[in-house]
């Protein structure tokens, strides 16, 4: 039997008690998370600053390294001793390779992968002031990547406590929350934009955890906590969060709102690619290992934290007695 290290919440207020999840997980499960969405190869360039518009700049230094939201998250997960698997394809060109072996040498399980003749994997040209390590994204995926809603694998879900997802294809992601509904499985989706179709996925949302633009965005109210009241009264979704960078984040659970300080990041921050999803990975970790709504944000806004040490989504994403670390000395 696995056993995970005790986390222990930060108080923020002396009358603050703990939020658990209005949640229960399914037993006798193989997979703790399988996530649904993108995979990417991110080429990941530093900068001394970024460039102004028709101007030359040397770059700093240069790397590439797998990436992509959903497939980041299992990595990550992966990392702190949970079970994963993932569901995407890949195209059958070098960075293919990359990615798809990426997930497999961390022990992601790739049951429900698909590599994709004469398909380019998805891409990121990432360039990165090294000033704060802020980014900029330049990004471009295949249509042979996506799904459509009958080429979900309805199987992959079936074993899982957890359905974590990006609505990239979203009638796909519709098919297959329906699906982890029927079966007892809690959904959890990363989103950053508005898409065709998302009124009807929202719906069959548990755990909504957006960036910062998507709730304005959707709603209409400009103040994040009276969008995401308004997102879980319209929608239903259990939980609802925004991530706020520097600002850590906001969740709306069953008892009210969480505000959650950002942990500084050890060494100084080289590169904020990958810290929205690094978030999910602490969140989903706290909520799978018994912690409380206000512990999973710590652990969340930690886990964030520590990966923007390095450059790239992944290269820094902690284990579990590195994220304990960091709890214990910002307690």
């Amino acid at each position: 039997m696995r056993t995970f290290p005790k986390f222990f919440p930060l108080k923020s207020g002396a009358d603050l008690t703990d939020m658990n999840f209005p949640f229960h997980l399914p037993e006798n499960k193989t997979f703790d998370v399988v996530g649904f969405g993108t995979n990417a190869v991110d080429f990941l360039i530093q900068v001394p600053a970024y460039p102004q518009f028709d101007s030359k700049v040397r770059l700093v230094d240069y790397a590439q390294a797998a990436g992509g939201e959903v497939a980041t998250t299992m990595a990550g997960l992966q990392r702190l001793g949970l079970r994963t698997s993932y569901v995407g394809r890949f195209g059958d060109d070098p960075p293919g390779d990359i990615g798809f072996d990426s997930l497999k040498n961390e022990g992601v399980d790739l049951s429900f992968a698909e590599r994709i003749a004469n398909c380019r994997t998805q891409i990121a040209f990432i360039v990165i002031d090294v000033r704060n390590g802020e980014r900029t994204v330049i990004w471009d995926r295949d249509q042979k990547l996506g799904y459509a809603a009958g080429d979900v694998p309805l199987a992959a879900v079936a074993d899982a406590k957890v359905l974590h997802l990006t609505p990239h294809d979203t009638e796909a992601c519709v098919r297959l929350a329906r699906s982890a509904r029927e079966n007892g499985v809690i959904v959890s989706t990363d989103i950053d934009r508005r898409f065709d179709g998302i009124e009807e996925l929202l719906p069959l949302v548990d755990i909504l955890l957006a960036s910062a633009d998507f709730p304005p965005s959707i709603t209409g109210r400009a103040d994040h906590k009276d969008a995401l009241k308004a997102l879980k009264d319209t929608f239903g979704c259990a939980i609802t969060g925004v991530t706020l960078g520097d600002r850590g984040s906001l969740v709306l659970g069953p008892d009210g709102f969480i505000e959650t300080p950002a942990f500084a990041v050890p060494g100084g921050c080289k590169d904020t690619t990958g810290a929205g999803d690094s978030f999910r990975v602490g969140f989903l970790y706290g909520l799978l290992t018994g912690a409380s709504i206000e512990e999973s944000c710590r652990m969340a806004n930690g886990v964030a934290a520590l990966k923007c040490r390095a450059v790239g989504a992944r290269t820094a994403l902690p284990d579990a007695r590195t994220l304990q670390l960091l709890l214990d000395e910002n307690r």
